[in-house]
């Protein structure tokens, strides 16, 4: 049954800006359906247009009727005076009134006839009357809502807060049709693992817009994407989309190729008809001439299919000449009496490892890295760079020394690069035309991102330090960052919260969390495989009363025990980096289909060997563990 319908919507703005244009399609229930589309495609007016907030030029958008519509936005409107407590309460507005009158009725019997009570003991019963406060509690955490938030009013929360608070009132509200417009921004991991397995469990429909891919692979099984007003439909996930738009590509360049040659060559036979025809003064042939031209106009079909150019250039970098990146010792810090972190020793040995930092809001992963850069000073400990290394560093927020200079003055003084270098590495970062005569102060922040990142490649770097580098970017500049840093050799040391973004790069995860910091080799789904393995593990029983001392159980935390798990993962990272070398054989081979089968053949067994190795690493650190 349709929840959603959306029926040849149109709708226009200034100058006669067609944002949508006959747009139909229907969400199901339990359907999850990810809405995307560049900046300015009309996803959040499709979403104001089923709200009634906005009207459409032409068509409907209606949801399915007795069904109630949640949307984040049309919930963020309370009292100044209102307490986050309040907002979420308000959830259970009628339960709780239901609680009242119920409890009126104890006090004073001829409150309510008997039918009238059983009638609201049933509708209490129905809205989980006895469960509410259990259901509130149990939401609020999961997003991260603790008591110390809860108690303060709602207008003095930053915008990302009452974003969050609002999700949670709407889930509370338990809606038939949820409508989400970038419900993960401003969330940690575990809140974005919390309201990613709500909504695979949600039995009604949903319509998100996210740029979040990993929240849309695990979330949604269809996409609809906005372009040029008209809408795309993919059925599948956001991995499935990104494929499948590729193939599409590929698939309509091919018939626009076919078509165009067929065109040229009607036009060189047209030509040859005209011509005898003129020579030989016979009119059949210019009446020959021009059915080919109108057949002409039947073949022209397929417009050109058009997307972003791909990077067109490398990073260079110093070559390395050290067997240490990067050595902290001890290193610790403090704020206001809460230890962001202490102790922790941890190196990076050889170039091209891909480190993400992971860890909650607030757990100092940016102070963390700005101990390493000296921004910073460590209350104990060191960080050391290897003497060989040249550091980058791309900052969650992007300055400029001089923004009142344009783009094209940037590259000429800050980047060292002559005139036509400038306007050539410009336009590699798709800074094009009069844009490279913007000023700096001109740029959004990921129009920032993006020049930084262009002079970054020009300092030959070999250390790329990275501080939520697609932080508030739309899909198009996440992938287009992506695509520049999958272009760095060197080291990459980088902290995110895009899961798609470590999954593609980590292939080492460091965590700080409650204070604590652990190395965890590997990339980004071992690292959530071993987490959630000592998830399971049993918890220390409390100690007990004193009694006679029982015979010493061996330990397995011994120094062989330790040598074997460090070797374990020295041994890891360095079949790991040598795996990472395939890609390059495998390009090189590209033509030749024997040689390609045999590099493949020789990765999945290399790839083998690596699963045996973390096998042995986890049941290791496993009985390590259980003998503590």
């Amino acid at each position: 049954m349709a929840e959603i319908t959306i029926s040849a919507v149109t709708k226009s703005f200034a100058q006669d800006r067609v944002v949508l244009d006959h747009v139909s399609f229907q969400v199901d229930a339990g359907e999850r359906v990810g809405l995307l589309g560049g900046n300015g495609a009309g996803k959040t007016t499709l979403l104001k247009i089923l709200t009634g907030e906005v009207q459409p030029d032409s068509g409907s958008a209606t949801v399915a009727r007795g069904r109630r519509m949640g949307y984040v936005a049309q919930l963020n409107r309370f009292s100044s005076e209102n307490t986050v407590e309040d907002v979420l309460a308000g959830a259970y507005a009628r339960v709780r009134e239901i609680s009242r009158q119920l409890d009126r009725a104890h006090a004073d019997m001829s409150a309510l006839s008997p039918a009238q009570y059983d009638a609201l003991e049933r509708e209490f019963q129905a809205l989980g009357g006895y469960d509410w406060q259990t259901d509130l509690n149990k939401i609020a955490a999961g997003l991260q809502i603790g008591p110390d938030m809860r108690a303060r009013r709602f207008s003095e929360l930053s915008g990302g807060e009452q974003t969050r608070v609002c999700l949670a009132r709407l889930i509370m509200e338990k809606t038939d049709v949820l409508l989400l417009d970038e419900p993960t921004n401003h969330l940690d991991m575990a809140s974005l693992e919390w309201l990613e397995d709500y909504l695979v469990h949600f039995k009604g429909a949903v319509l998100v817009v996210s740029h979040d891919r990993y929240f849309l692979d695990v979330v949604v099984d269809r996409i609809v994407e906005l372009e040029n007003g008209r809408a795309e439909f993919y059925s599948g996930n956001y991995s499935f989309y990104a494929r499948e738009k590729e193939l599409r590509y590929q698939q309509r360049m091919l018939q626009y190729e076919k078509e165009q040659a067929k065109i040229k060559q009607l036009e060189f036979q047209i030509a040859r008809l005209k011509a005898w025809g003129s020579v030989y003064d016979n009119p059949a042939l210019h009446k020959r001439a021009a059915s080919m031209e109108k057949r002409i106009e039947r073949t022209r079909q397929t417009d050109r299919p058009t997307r972003e150019s791909r990077l067109e250039m490398d990073f260079s970098s110093e070559a390395f000449r050290a067997d240490r990146v990067l050595r902290v010792e001890n290193l610790a810090k403090a704020y206001d009496g809460r230890t962001l972190f202490s102790g922790v020793t941890a190196e990076i040995r050889g170039g091209g490892e891909k480190v993400a930092l992971l860890g909650g809001n607030g757990a100092g992963k940016t102070t963390f890295l700005k101990i390493l850069l000296g921004q910073e000073a460590a209350d104990a400990g060191s960080a050391v760079f290897g003497p060989s290394v040249k550091v980058a560093y791309l900052p969650q927020v992007v300055t400029f020394e001089h923004p009142e200079r344009t783009l094209y003055d940037t590259l000429l003084y800050e980047g060292g690069c002559d005139p036509q270098q400038a306007r050539d590495r410009l336009g590699a970062f798709r800074f094009r035309g009069e844009d490279q005569f913007k000023t700096v102060s001109q740029l959004s922040g990921g129009e920032r991102a993006r020049l930084r990142l262009c002079l970054i490649m020009l300092s030959r770097a070999n250390l790329l330090i990275l501080d939520e580098p697609t932080n508030h970017l739309d899909l198009a500049s996440r992938e287009w960052i992506e695509e520049a840093v999958s272009h760095f050799q060197g080291t990459l040391l980088f902290v995110s919260h895009d899961r798609y973004f470590v999954r593609r790069f980590a292939n080492r995860v460091w965590e700080i969390d409650g204070g604590a910091f652990t190395d965890y080799p590997g990339d980004y789904e071992r690292y959530r495989r071993v987490k959630a393995m000592n998830a399971l593990k049993p918890q220390a029983p409390a100690p007990a009363q004193k009694q006679e001392p029982a015979p010493q159980k061996k330990s397995g935390r011994g120094p062989k025990n330790e040598r074997r798990l460090n070797a374990l993962e020295r041994e890891i990272v360095k079949r790991e980096q040598e795996l990472a070398a395939f890609d390059a054989r495998m390009e090189a081979a590209a033509s030749d289909y024997v040689k390609l089968n045999e590099i493949l053949a020789e990765k999945a067994a290399a790839q083998e060997e690596i699963d045996e190795l973390y096998a042995q690493w986890e049941a290791a650190a496993e009985a390590m563990g259980e003998n503590e």
